[in-house]
């Protein structure tokens, strides 16, 4: 998977967002370009394999991961370091 340079404070923000369940992966891309798989394989790469595995076990099927999925859109609360804010 090709992943753009992306320097340490960048890749923490990211990792930070793909964490919390509520960051969707759309938040991401449009924050910093990076597609959901390149996000998966940005993850694999930085994370202890027995974290990947857990945060895979936990993000899959969630439907607050995938705008298209979540029941609600207005109100919800977005962090001051998320573009559009």
């Amino acid at each position: 998977m090709n992943l753009p340079d992306l320097d340490s404070a960048t890749i923490d923000r990211v990792l930070e967002m793909a964490w919390e369940d509520r960051t969707p992966f759309e938040a991401i891309e449009q924050q910093f370009g990076l597609l959901e798989k390149q996000v998966i394989a940005l993850m694999r790469r930085e994370m202890q394999a027995s974290s990947f595995k857990m945060w895979r076990k936990r993000v899959t099927g969630r439907s607050t991961k995938h705008l298209k999925e979540r029941e609600f859109f207005a109100g919800r609360f977005r962090s001051h370091q998320q573009k559009g804010s």
